[in-house]
């Protein structure tokens, strides 16, 4: 099951480069963007956010009970300090610990019915499940249940953004300027280490294995992140998350290939033995690395952690002790 919902979520991905809408403020009570990237100040209650899809949400007070159906959102509530008011999390958030022991709610396709059972004061939803969970989302609507669905954030600046938005939704924006200014630090730290190194490596990254092999192309999170630590990504010349064919990636000699799949034991043993691979660069030097898919992922507080782990894995050599 793991491996199926790994697979979808990736051959998916391309479909939600969705923009978040803006918002207009009014006299009776604060309004935010929801994407807005700017420093703010500490939010008052009531507060009026808007949503990815448009849609105002008030914010009477902080929220007590809370159900997240990502584990972006998840990890980011958690690192907000609101385990406590955390009710219901997606089958797949695994972390930080506590969100194994958190009630679940289902996954891409959740339990409409046990969510309003719940009774929730909000459900953060996501942006990229808007596909196949629309539907549900609107029937928590009609059942009077409270959903503010979370910005499919597709660089750092957005990240930022969103984890500052759900700061403001729950009562604690000093909390997560604090959790964006500890990721730009270690931002700094990752990119400051880099600078020595002078020769750009090209990079294949591979997000699910053979017979169907994703990598992702320009207009993706991936491949700022490879520009960020100065590495060439060899799918740049195609847009969003596509499939290649094994012979392009033997043509195009990547120097590194990153396997960013772990539910895989044998991952990366299969692609040193991948048929017609022999020639690559990556493969002669055995420069085929696998990271962490979590936090090299997940848009929330690791993600720089998932930043250095990337550039680890191309630029050894820069953070040799």
């Amino acid at each position: 099951m793991k491996k199926i919902w790994r697979l979808w979520l990736t051959s998916i991905l391309a479909v939600f480069l969705l923009a978040a809408c803006g918002t207009t403020a009014t006299d009776d009570k604060p309004e935010v963007n929801a994407t807005a990237q700017e420093d703010v100040v500490e939010a008052a209650f009531p507060v009026t956010l808007t949503d990815a899809v448009g849609n105002e949400i008030l914010f009477e007070k902080a929220p007590a009970t809370i159900v997240s159906m990502t584990p972006s959102n998840t990890e980011i509530l958690f690192a907000l300090g609101l385990a406590t008011e955390i009710i219901g999390v997606n089958d797949y958030d695994d972390y930080p610990e506590e969100a194994l022991a958190k009630e679940k709610i289902g996954s891409m396709q959740f339990d409409v019915e046990k969510i309003i059972a719940m009774d929730p004061e909000i459900v953060f939803a996501h942006e990229s499940g808007l596909g196949a969970g629309e539907n549900g989302l609107q029937q928590l609507r009609d059942a009077g249940v409270s959903v503010f669905v979370v910005k499919n954030a597709l660089d750092f600046e957005e990240t930022y953004g969103t984890i500052v938005t759900i700061g403001q939704a729950t009562g604690k924006t000093a909390e997560a300027e604090k959790i964006v200014a500890d990721m730009k630090v270690k931002v700094e730290e990752v990119t400051a280490k880099l600078a020595s190194v002078d020769n750009e490596k090209t990079v294949f990254v591979e997000t699910t294995p053979a017979p169907e092999i994703y990598t992702p192309g320009n207009n993706t999170f991936m491949n700022q992140i490879l520009e960020m630590v100065g590495a060439e990504n060899i799918a740049a010349d195609q847009e969003d998350w596509f499939i290649m064919d094994p012979e392009e990636i033997v043509n195009r000699n990547p120097d590194v290939i990153v396997v960013m799949y772990d539910y895989i034991d044998t991952a990366v043993e299969d692609v040193y033995k991948r048929d017609g691979f022999d020639s690559i660069t990556a493969i002669k030097n055995q420069a085929v690395v696998q990271v962490n898919e979590n936090k090299t992922s997940r848009t929330g507080p690791r993600l720089a952690e998932g930043l250095e782990e990337i550039a680890k894995a191309i630029y050894p050599e820069a953070f040799d002790e």
